[in-house]
């Protein structure tokens, strides 16, 4: 059979599913049903490649759900290696609080922060917990004893063997969350690079694979009665010439494919990030995230509209720039609605991109130097704000950088406490400081926070005193400094209980 009509046949039949169904008719339906989750990792691949290779079951996922690109950190934070790679995945927390840095997992934090399929015993003891893999790491030390079935597949039947006992158990057993892990397309890369041919077919093959546990889970005699989240992503990405570890773009790369009723076919999301697959199969399985887990994951389930992912269809190709690529779409100086930026004190010249405040991407922002932490601003999400003296000096200027980024007037009610918070990432050298300040009904702005040393990529949460009879309150950014560093802003909110 041709490659190219099982290609379109499958694609067909995934998109005419999804639409009949209607996003109404789904949930209604999964209200019904018994929730279930299969996560696949496929190691070291890439989405690109994906796309580029015959790839149908893929493709067919990617049709009727979600796809969601997005990039991890590199040295200092961790290295763009399995073994954090896997234990972010898994655990729903970044290596700076996992703290797994290469392969050998040594100084791990797993009992603090364990693997979800744990969670999920701790939470749903009845549940039924099944973990494979071709890389004995994952089920040997990063998922716990506690989990029902951990199987480190032997060398001698590597995928294939890992694929079998997992089709197995999906269409004979009853698992409520199972995780499975290949390895040959890692290998590939290592041994002939992504660029190769051979990399491709590696693709091919995990492609079949995974066409082999998604058709074991629709043959379930149950399934009809049955809810399935299915996740596929990846730890890492590959250079060309083959290996990771570093932190080219490639190697930073990663995904997330999705299909369940809440997901709508065929849709892209640039705010989905690696550890969001622990909690998504957690909320999926109807176990509450308990706040003081420190998660890093959110549910894709569960989006959370942002002010600044809304200007990525703003987002312009480079101008002074000239280690980003021509055609990578990246940055705006131009705010989202209700938000300004007042450059009245900015000095002139400079690289444009970064003169001011501007609202950016992690693929566009690292590239413009590699190496300098950019990498580590983990936390941020999608399209953020940025003030970057060091980059914007990369050009003869005038004057200091001093720019304010400004949001809009944010309701509140007055005698009362109310809770900015947003995610944050500063990196310090004198003369530079990040100021904070919150004005009231269009009052003179009062500093709530100061930065002047490194804060590694966090959520802030600051507690406003609101005046009594105020009824709005206005929050301000205010970067000053030189030939100096950057602070990132993302997620602002101001609440109230």
């Amino acid at each position: 059979m041709s490659s190219r009509v099982s290609r379109r046949a499958l694609l067909g039949s995934a998109v005419a599913l999804a639409v009949s169904a209607g996003p109404l008719a789904g949930l209604a339906r999964a209200a019904a049903r018994t929730p279930k989750v299969l996560v696949i990792g496929l190691d070291g691949c890439l989405l690109s490649r994906i796309k580029d290779a015959d790839a149908p079951h893929l493709d067919a996922l990617m049709a009727a759900g979600l796809t969601a690109p997005s990039s991890i950190y590199a040295n200092p934070f961790a290295p763009t290696l399995s073994g954090p790679g896997w234990s972010t995945i898994i655990t729903g927390v970044w290596p700076d609080k996992h703290n797994v840095k290469d392969n050998t997992l040594s100084g791990n934090k797993f009992s603090q922060y364990p693997d979800f399929l744990t969670r999920i015993e701790t939470a749903k003891p009845s549940l039924s917990t099944y973990a494979v893999s071709s890389w004995a790491p994952i089920t040997d030390t990063v998922f716990s004893a506690k989990v029902d079935t951990r199987i480190s597949t032997p060398s001698a039947e590597y995928d294939t063997g890992t694929t079998s006992r997992a089709v197995a158990t999906l269409k004979g057993g009853n698992p409520d969350a199972v995780f499975v892990h290949l390895d040959n397309i890692d290998h590939a890369g290592h041994t002939y690079g992504a660029a190769s041919p051979q990399y491709l077919d590696a693709v091919h093959t995990a492609d079949a694979q995974v066409g082999q546990l998604v058709t074991a889970v629709k043959s379930r005699a149950t399934y009809g009665n049955e809810d399935w989240l299915i996740m596929i992503t990846a730890d890492h990405g590959h250079t060309d010439a083959g290996g990771h570890g570093g932190s080219s773009s490639p190697e930073r790369q990663t995904f997330l494919i999705a299909t369940g009723p809440t997901l709508a076919a065929g849709s892209t999301r640039y705010d989905v990030k690696m550890p969001d697959v622990a909690a998504s199969a957690l909320a999926h399985l109807g176990i509450a995230i308990d706040p003081a887990w420190q998660l890093d994951g959110r549910p894709v389930q569960q989006p959370q509209p942002d002010d600044f992912d809304a200007l990525r269809p703003r987002l312009q190709t480079r101008v002074d720039e000239t280690g980003i690529g021509a055609g990578v779409l990246g940055f705006t100086h131009t705010p989202p609605s209700g938000w300004s930026v007042d450059n009245s004190a900015m000095g002139t010249g400079g690289i444009t991109e970064w003169r001011g405040w501007s609202f950016t991407t992690d693929e566009f922002w690292t590239a413009a130097q590699r190496d300098q932490e950019r990498e580590s601003n983990v936390r941020a999400r999608g399209v953020f704000a940025v003030a970057d003296g060091d980059e914007w000096n990369d050009k003869t200027v005038s004057g200091t950088f001093d720019s304010t980024l400004v949001s809009p007037a944010y309701p509140v009610t007055g005698g009362r406490t109310a809770t900015l918070t947003y995610t944050t990432y500063y990196r310090q050298e004198a003369p530079q400081k990040g100021e904070v300040l919150v004005s009231y009904d269009g009052a003179a702005p009062v500093t709530v926070k100061t930065y002047t040393a490194d804060v590694s990529s966090r959520t802030e949460t600051v507690t406003l005193q609101v005046p009594t009879g105020a009824t709005t309150a206005r929050v301000r950014f205010r970067y000053t400094g030189g030939n100096n560093w950057y602070w990132v802003i993302d997620g602002v909110r101001v609440t109230q209980p």
